[in-house]
C-alpha cells in the first residue's frame, strides 16, 4: 500500500507555504511564495485577494513538482490563515470587491470610536470576549460596507460574501460550493458569540451586517468541501482542517490541556492559553476566543495579541537600514552594552493588549551618549520579549495559574539572543521545537487525524524541544521590567496631559 500524504497551506501575512507531510507527521518539503504588502499614504495595510489565491494554487504546484510524489497519494488538505485579514467578495463570481483589509490596519478606528460612543461595548466584550478595536473584523467588514459602492450593492442583491482568509480560500478552491469559516476564525470576527456559539443578530445589527453575507461554521475538523487545485490533481481531495495561523500553533505544540500556554512569533505575535472548556472574561486586557471546535466540542483560550514581532525586525532593516538581514540582530544584540537602557515601545499603529490604545505612539527612550546602533537593535529585539510578557502576567491573572513553561514557534525563534532575554525577564523555561511552521504543521496534523492518516497519541511524541532556563537575578529582572513599564507609560494617551 502506497504512503498517503497531507498538504497544509499557511496562508500568512507575509506569504503562502504549502507544506507536505508523510504518515509519520513529519514534514517532507515546502513551498513559499510571498505577497505584496500594499500601503498607501494614510498607512492602510492592504493585500489582494486574487494574488494571494493564485499564490495558493502555484504553491501547490511547486510543492508538487519538487517533491516528485505520486498525487494519487495526496489524501486529505488543511489550512492555517491569517485571521482577522478580512475580505469582501461576489457570492456568484468570487471576485473580491477591492483589497483585504489587513488584521493590523487601524483604518476602523474612527468607526470604532462611533460604535463605542453608543455604550455598547461591555456587551460586545461579555458576548465575544474581545473589547472593541479596529484590529477585527466586525469593524474592518463594517468600514467595507460605509466605504465601497460595490459591497454595498451586492450586500444589497443578496450577494455579498464577507469573511476571514480562510473562508475566502475554501470558497474559490471548492469552485464556490461551500462558503464556511472554523470556530476559531469565527471567535475573532467580534461578531460571535461565544456563549451560544453561533453569529450573534444583535452585534450584526450595531455593525450594519447582514448576517447571510457571513459563512456557515463548522468543526475545526470538519468537512470543508472538496478541491482539485485547479486541475493539478487528477482527483479531488478533502479539506480537513481549517484552524487560524495562532490556533494551528497551539494545537501543533500540542497544548490541548488547560493551562498550556504558547507564543507564536511572526510579523506580530499571538500568545495563546488554553483555558478548557469554559470561558472566561479577561479582566486584565487579554480577550477570549475559541481555540477550535472539534467532533462536536469546542475549548476556549486566552489571547494577547501584539502587532509587531517580525515587523520589528523589518523596520530596523528596510527603514532605518541598520540591519542586513534578520539575522544580524542576534550578534549585535549580543555585542551591545548590557547595561544600557534603552527601550523601544513600537506602537506604530497603536498597542494591542494588554492596553488597547489605538492612538498610542512608537518611541525611543532612555538612550545615552554612548547608545549606538548596536543598542537599539538590542531594544528592538528586547521590546518583543516585554510585549509577550506583559500578557503572560495578564493571562496568569485572569485564570488564577501559575504558568509553568512557555513554547514557541515561528521565525525569530531560532534567534537564541531573544529567547534567552524571553526567558529572563518572563522568568519561565522557553520550549522550542525543532519543527518550523507550527501554524502549517497543526492544520495538516487535525486534518490527517480526522482523515484517519495520523494517529494523536504518537503524532506530538515525536517533536524535540531546545529549553531555555532563565539565568537573570530576580531583581535584575525587576528592574529592566520595572524600566519596561514606564517606557509605555510615555506613550499612553491616558497619560498624556
Amino acid at each position: 500500500m502506497q504512503e498517503r500524504y497531507i498538504i497544509g497551506i499557511d496562508q500568512s501575512t507575509q506569504g503562502t507555504k504549502a507544506l507536505l507531510f508523510g504518515e509519520d507527521g513529519r514534514l517532507i518539503h515546502r513551498a513559499d511564495l510571498e505577497h505584496e504588502q500594499i500601503i498607501n499614504e494614510y498607512g492602510w495595510v492592504s493585500h489582494d485577494p486574487e494574488e494571494i489565491y493564485h499564490n495558493v494554487i502555484e504553491v501547490v504546484r511547486k510543492l508538487i513538482m519538487e517533491s516528485k510524489i505520486n498525487t494519487d497519494a495526496i489524501t486529505g488538505i488543511g489550512i492555517s490563515n491569517q485571521r482577522e485579514t478580512s475580505v469582501a467578495w461576489s457570492r456568484k463570481t468570487g471576485k473580491p470587491a477591492g483589497h483585504a483589509i489587513v488584521w493590523q490596519c487601524a483604518r476602523a478606528k474612527e468607526l470604532c470610536a462611533r460604535v463605542e460612543a453608543t455604550g455598547i461595548g461591555e456587551a460586545v466584550r461579555e458576548k465575544t470576549g474581545i473589547p472593541i478595536s479596529p484590529y477585527f473584523p466586525a469593524a474592518k467588514f463594517a468600514w467595507i460596507l460605509e466605504n465601497r459602492p460595490e459591497a454595498k450593492k451586492l450586500a444589497e442583491q443578496g450577494e455579498l460574501c464577507l469573511g476571514t482568509m480562510d473562508s475566502y480560500l475554501v470558497f474559490r478552491l471548492t469552485g464556490g460550493e461551500c462558503f464556511q469559516t472554523d470556530y476559531s476564525n469565527a471567535s475573532r470576527t467580534q461578531l460571535f458569540n461565544l456563549h451560544t456559539l453561533t453569529w450573534d443578530e444583535e452585534i450584526c445589527g450595531w455593525y450594519g451586517i447582514d448576517r447571510m453575507c457571513l459563512p456557515t461554521v463548522t468543526d475545526s475538523n470538519g468537512d470543508y468541501g472538496q478541491t482539485d487545485f485547479e486541475h493539478l490533481l487528477k482527483h479531488k481531495v478533502p479539506i480537513h482542517g481549517v484552524l487560524g495561523d495562532s490556533h494551528g500553533a497551539l494545537f501543533g505544540q500540542g497544548c490541548h490541556l488547560t493551562g498550556m500556554v504558547k507564543s507564536t512569533y511572526g510579523t506580530g505575535s499571538s500568545i495563546m492559553m488554553n483555558i478548557g472548556e469554559k470561558p472566561v472574561i479577561s479582566k486584565h486586557g487579554v480577550v477570549t476566543s475559541l481555540a477550535w471546535g472539534m467532533n462536536g466540542k469546542v475549548s476556549y483560550v486566552l489571547e494577547g495579541n501584539i502587532n509587531y514581532t517580525g515587523a520589528v525586525i523589518t523596520w530596523l532593516q528596510s527603514d532605518l537600514q541598520m540591519i542586513g538581514s534578520a539575522k544580524d540582530t542576534e550578534q549585535l544584540a549580543a555585542e551591545a552594552n548590557q547595561n544600557d537602557q534603552t527601550y523601544l515601545v513600537p506602537a506604530f499603529s497603536g498597542l494591542g493588549a494588554p492596553y488597547w490604545d489605538n492612538e498610542a505612539a512608537a518611541a525611543i527612550s532612555g538612550m545615552s551618549r554612548t547608545t549606538g546602533k548596536k543598542e537599539i537593535v538590542k531594544a528592538a529585539l528586547e521590546c518583543i520579549a516585554y510585549q509577550i510578557t506583559d500578557i503572560l502576567d495578564a493571562m496568569s491573572q485572569d485564570a488564577g495559574v501559575q504558568i509553568a513553561e512557555l513554547r514557541v514557534d515561528g521565525g525569530p525563534t531560532r534567534n537564541q539572543y531573544l529567547m534567552q532575554f524571553q526567558s529572563d525577564i518572563a522568568g519561565i523555561p522557553v520550549q522550542v521545537p525543532d519543527a518550523e511552521e507550527l501554524s502549517g504543521i497543526g492544520a495538516a496534523y487535525m486534518a490527517g487525524i480526522a482523515l484517519g492518516v495520523f494517529q494523536q497519541e504518537s503524532l506530538f511524541s515525536q517533536m524535540n524541544r531546545k529549553k531555555y532556563m532563565p539565568v537573570m537575578s530576580g531583581e535584575q529582572r525587576d528592574a529592566k521590567y520595572a524600566g519596561w513599564k514606564a517606557a509605555v507609560s510615555k506613550v499612553l494617551t491616558s497619560n498624556r496631559s
